[in-house]
């Protein structure tokens, strides 16, 4: 290790310890421990361009443990990707470039979104199967347009979440070389050594999903670390794994290899201790780096500059010898046309028979994959219930990275974590697809696709009790309640064929909002009224014949707004005025004006019930005080779908009933 790459490692330690010093808060533990690994990739084996952080064949890097983001904010900061040491300074603190844990499109360079353990393990996967799928497709000999890897750094903690074995396992199986992990192996968690819940042979399990795996013994060992990647990057046929065994809080004399370095500032003596056992210039100094260091990292910075020039130049030779294919690769790149998906009638067909909403949405993607070329996605085992694979497109596999149907096993965690990477990688538009009651398993990385602001899509099918014989196991009740607390998520369930491709036409066309399609497994009559109006969330799906004495208001989503209809036409046989809507979309009709809301749900008409084969929660603030529910009391039970929409009230009688109870409570 040269003088300037010892102070270097060195500058990225000393800064992090001051940045987690004056906010006092932080993680100091792994940057202190990780910096030189992170420091050699960067340097010497990472291609990156500061100037554009953006260009699509630079290597991603994740740090999975994102707690750890003072040793990203520090790279970032000395490589001139925009973050000023007043930034570092405000680590932590409201509104400033340096959050807590690293967030995607918020700060300049952090390609994911992390903080929950093992999540950008996830991602990094889907980054690879990413490249590789785009490799597959526009790759000619001698123009490798695309060829660059993804780095993920994590410790302990993100080999213990159950999500990084599903990643690796299916990584392992896809035989993604490009992906390189590097696990920062210090034997530390927050209650202490690891030993007490954590003492397997962590490169066996990683040897058994199919990784090369690689050992870097002293974790300071710039030139072992470096042996290791460029060893990683030779091997075609795996991905790898690198353990750099280190100790937490290094340099620290008081917290090195201690539970106490992971989670709390070292404390101002003890940063001091840390500079002057380091040799650091002015110990006493805060946030003193020496312009040697800013001189370095801006000449390593060049590199990447130079890589990028040299890219640009096949690109350009690349687009020349073979337009259709620049043509292709703009196609992936560009949003999806609203405006040309709204004329076309194709997409918009008709239909006249009862469907199921999953296979009217099956029927919606046939037609699809040709209009979205950069459209890629699959299930988790379960792509012929879920009608979500694309006829005549191959599947993705290690023998066929240009197929573009996703095989994920059963794995739905490490599935919805995928999306978001392949999402982040760019060039690519995901979807992913359940059953609506395994969604619980994906919850996480979708909260993290919200966050993000990535419009991944979920196709999540047999929706409601009417599973039927398979039980309340499979039978979600509280999903739809769950997923419509969530930020920054439009939950979508059709009623009908119309409504399902509105869905997906929500989906296709958003830029930053994940859509949740929520589709039946049985089949469902098509609604004479039903339109593209559901994609303001709510419309008038069936009027009153007598709408200016309106009496009473029926809302209703997915397979509940036939019955709400039917109920209607015999409310209007004992001479009572109702309406109904159709709400596929309660995050969409709640961004309408009040102007729109109100005329959908006039303020004076206090009569409203609910109906919905799902918990109740959630409907009061539009049912009001003096409306009801027609909704799910508990679990669901084991019987055909039609026998438990009568045991629990989805009847035509009952939904009457409940109409006219309410309506003489408001008279």
């Amino acid at each position: 290790m040269s003088n300037i790459d010892t102070t270097c490692v060195n500058a990225i330690r000393v800064l992090a310890a001051d940045a987690i010093q004056k906010a006092n808060s932080g993680h100091p533990g792994l940057p202190l421990g990780s910096a030189p690994m992170a420091y050699e990739l960067w340097a010497n084996h990472m291609n990156h361009n500061p100037k554009d952080p953006k260009w699509e064949n630079r290597d991603r890097f994740i740090l999975s443990g994102g707690h750890g983001s003072t040793l990203l904010y520090s790279l970032l900061h000395f490589y001139g990707y925009g973050l000023t040491m007043e930034d570092m300074k405000q680590f932590r603190q409201d509104g400033s470039l340096t959050p807590g844990h690293p967030e995607y499109g918020h700060t300049v360079g952090v390609e994911a979104t992390t903080g929950p353990l093992g999540a950008g393990m996830g991602m990094a996967v889907g980054m690879a199967m990413a490249e590789a799928h785009l490799a597959a497709v526009f790759n000619k000999p001698g123009y490798e347009i695309v060829d660059h890897y993804t780095f993920a750094l994590g410790g302990d903690g993100c080999l213990m979440e159950g999500i990084s074995s599903e990643a690796f396992s299916l990584a392992g199986t896809l035989g993604l070389s490009k992906l390189i992990i590097l696990y920062d192996s210090n034997n530390i968690s927050i209650e202490g050594n690891t030993d007490i819940a954590f003492r397997e042979d962590v490169q066996a399990r990683m040897r058994a999903f199919g990784f090369q795996t690689i050992t870097v013994e002293d974790g300071n060992d710039l030139a072992a670390i470096g042996k290791a990647i460029e060893e990683a990057k030779a091997d075609k046929e795996h991905p790898s794994f690198i353990t750099v065994k280190t100790q937490i809080g290094y340099g620290c004399p008081a917290k090195q290899g201690k539970a106490s370095a992971h989670g709390e500032p070292l404390g101002e003596e003890n940063v001091k201790a840390l500079k002057e056992n380091l040799g650091w210039p002015e110990p006493d100094t805060s946030f003193h780096i020496p312009q040697e260091v800013y001189d370095h990292y801006a000449e390593l910075a060049e590199k990447g500059a130079a890589a990028e020039t040299a890219w640009e130049k096949l690109f350009a030779d690349y687009c020349a010898k073979f337009p259709e294919q620049k043509k292709l690769w703009d196609a992936f790149h560009a949003p999806v046309d609203a405006a040309a998906l709204d004329r076309d009638e194709k997409f918009w067909a008709k239909a006249e028979k009862p469907i199921a909403t999953r296979a009217a949405s099956g029927n919606v993607l046939q037609y699809i994959k040709d209009l979205v070329p950069q459209l890629i996605g699959g299930s988790a085992d379960l792509a012929p219930s879920n009608k979500t694979e694309m006829k005549g497109e191959g599947d993705f596999s290690k023998e066929n990275y240009a197929g573009r149907n996703l095989h994920f096993g059963v794995r739905e965690l490490a599935m919805a974590a995928i999306a978001n990477g392949i999402a982040l990688h760019g060039g690519l538009r995901p979807y992913v697809a359940t059953f609506f009651v395994f969604s619980d398993y994906m919850k996480p990385m979708v909260r993290l696709a919200a966050l993000m602001k990535i419009p991944t899509t979920y196709v999540l099918t047999h929706d409601s009790i009417g599973v039927g014989e398979d039980g309340p196991t499979h039978e979600p009740v509280e999903q739809l309640a769950m997923w419509r607390a969530l930020p920054n998520v439009n939950v979508f369930r059709p009623a009908d064929v119309t409504e399902t491709e509105a869905g997906w036409y929500l989906a296709l066309t958003s830029k930053e909002t994940p859509t949740l399609l929520v589709l039946t497994r049985q089949g469902l009559p098509q609604l004479a009224g039903s339109s593209k109006e559901a994609l303001k969330g709510a419309y008038i799906v069936s009027e009153a014949k007598d709408k200016d004495n309106l009496e009473g208001i029926l809302i209703a989503t997915g397979s509940e707004v036939a019955l709400a209809i039917e109920a209607q036409a015999e409310l209007a046989a004992q001479g009572r005025s109702v309406r109904v809507v159709s709400m596929p979309c309660m995050d969409l009709f709640a961004k309408q004006s009040d102007a729109y809301k109100e005329s959908i749900l006039p303020s004076d008409v206090r009569a409203r019930v609910a109906v919905e084969a799902a918990m109740p929660f959630g409907w009061g603030d539009y049912v009001g005080l003096d409306g009801a529910t027609v909704a799910m009391p508990g679990f669901g039970a084991s019987a055909p779908g039609g026998v438990l929409f009568k045991k629990f009230g989805f009847t035509k009688e009952h939904v009457v009933e409940t109409m006219l109870r309410v309506l003489a409570k408001v008279k």
